[in-house]
Formats: C-alpha cells, sequence, structure tokens
C-alpha cells in the first residue's frame, strides 16, 4: 500500500493545495518499509495535476489535513482514500493509520477560508 501525506517540515502541511511536495509512504504488513519526498513545487493549486502526480505514483490513500471539494474530487475520481483532518509528524500518522487508529472521513474543510472575500473552497 501507498500513502502520500503532504509534507512540511516532517509534519503534515494543513492546506493540501499549498504543498511544496509529498511523502510517498510504503506500508508492508504495517510496516514503513520505504518513504520518499516527491516535489509538487510546480502543481501548487493544480489539483486535476497534484491527482495525476499521485496517481502516477500509484498512491492507494491520501492523509491530509485540509483540503477543499475541488482538491478532493479528483483525487477520488482517481480511485484513492482521503483521509482528512489529520495533523502531526509523518511517521507517527503513519503508523496510526496502518493500526487502524485514523478516522477514514472524506469530508472537505474550507474553515480556514472563512472571511476571505472572494475565495471558495479551493485548497
Amino acid at each position: 500500500m501507498k500513502i502520500a501525506l503532504p509534507h512540511e517540515y516532517g509534519y503534515i502541511n494543513q492546506h493540501f493545495g499549498r504543498s511544496k511536495e509529498f511523502i510517498i509512504v510504503e506500508l508492508d504488513e504495517g510496516q514503513i518499509a520505504n518513504k520518499r519526498i516527491v516535489s509538487a513545487e510546480q502543481l501548487q493549486h493544480n489539483h486535476e495535476g497534484l491527482a495525476g502526480l499521485l496517481k502516477g505514483e500509484q498512491v492507494d490513500t491520501v492523509i491530509v489535513g485540509g483540503i477543499g471539494a475541488r482538491a478532493l474530487e479528483p483525487l477520488k475520481a482517481n480511485g484513492m482514500q482521503v483521509v482528512t483532518g489529520v495533523s502531526g509528524k509523518i511517521d507517527e500518522v503513519v503508523i496510526k493509520f496502518a493500526r487502524g487508529q485514523l478516522p477514514t472521513g472524506s469530508e472537505a474543510c474550507c474553515s480556514h477560508h472563512h472571511g476571505e472575500h472572494g475565495h471558495g473552497c479551493s485548497h
């Protein structure tokens, strides 16, 4: 199984669409078998592009903090499970996921845009 997480200084970047890089983690029997960083710097806010990048990496699951509906839909359309509302250190989050200790919701969130004029739910 391959998991992608938006990465920032060893933690989950809370803004999916602004992530400059993702960590791709391979799980084998519930343990981290491999992980590597993939650049997404040219794809910030390019939701289909980000989904294509992760699909090309054969990602099964994406674990994020915040994600808007327009970023969530291409991931789901490409068959990826999306776990939202997660924060913390990458390795700790992955281990919790492997143990079934993370929620498996896939709701978009827009709360951090409250009050910003003209900004829709478009992480």
